[in-house]
């Protein structure tokens, strides 16, 4: 008797059920990477040369401008929901999140009003890169930029 439901099937490849990637697939993931990591250069590679410029300047700009105002720059293992959002949104600005952390060290100031818009300035430059970086991912693609 064959055919029946307890014939063996044929042994299926183990890969049989994964989504081949296109490599224009794991280039967009790789340009959104590098303009994570450094600011504008997703941009810059897909030769977006005034997109990237703004971007690095703007970026480079509010990490400065936070950094020097003495702003909080999160650390990772935030005691509580807020500092692991801020050190999420700090660490959006990529290579400057360290550079930051590295020209600060001084520690933050809150307490005055400076401070608090540093900390503000810094979050906004991570998430300001962030969605560059997210654009330069779509626009890689292909999708309308």
């Amino acid at each position: 008797m064959t055919g029946g439901p307890d014939a063996a099937q044929p042994a299926e490849h183990p890969h049989a059920h994964h989504r081949h990637i296109h490599p224009s697939e794991v280039r967009a993931v790789a340009i959104a990477l590098l303009g994570w990591l450094i600011p504008g250069l997703g941009h810059a590679l897909l030769r977006m040369w005034g997109r990237a410029l703004a971007i690095f300047l703007a970026v480079g700009l509010l990490v400065y401008l936070g950094a020097g105002m003495r702003g909080n720059i999160f650390q990772p293992g935030g005691d509580d929901a807020f500092a692991r959002l801020g050190y999420m949104a700090d660490l959006g600005s990529g290579s400057f999140y360290w550079l930051a952390r590295f020209v600060e060290t001084a520690g933050p100031d809150v307490s005055h009003a400076d401070g608090d818009y540093g900390t503000r300035f810094l979050a906004t430059a991570g998430v300001l890169n962030l969605l560059a970086a997210l654009h330069a991912y779509e626009a890689a693609r292909g999708k309308k930029a």
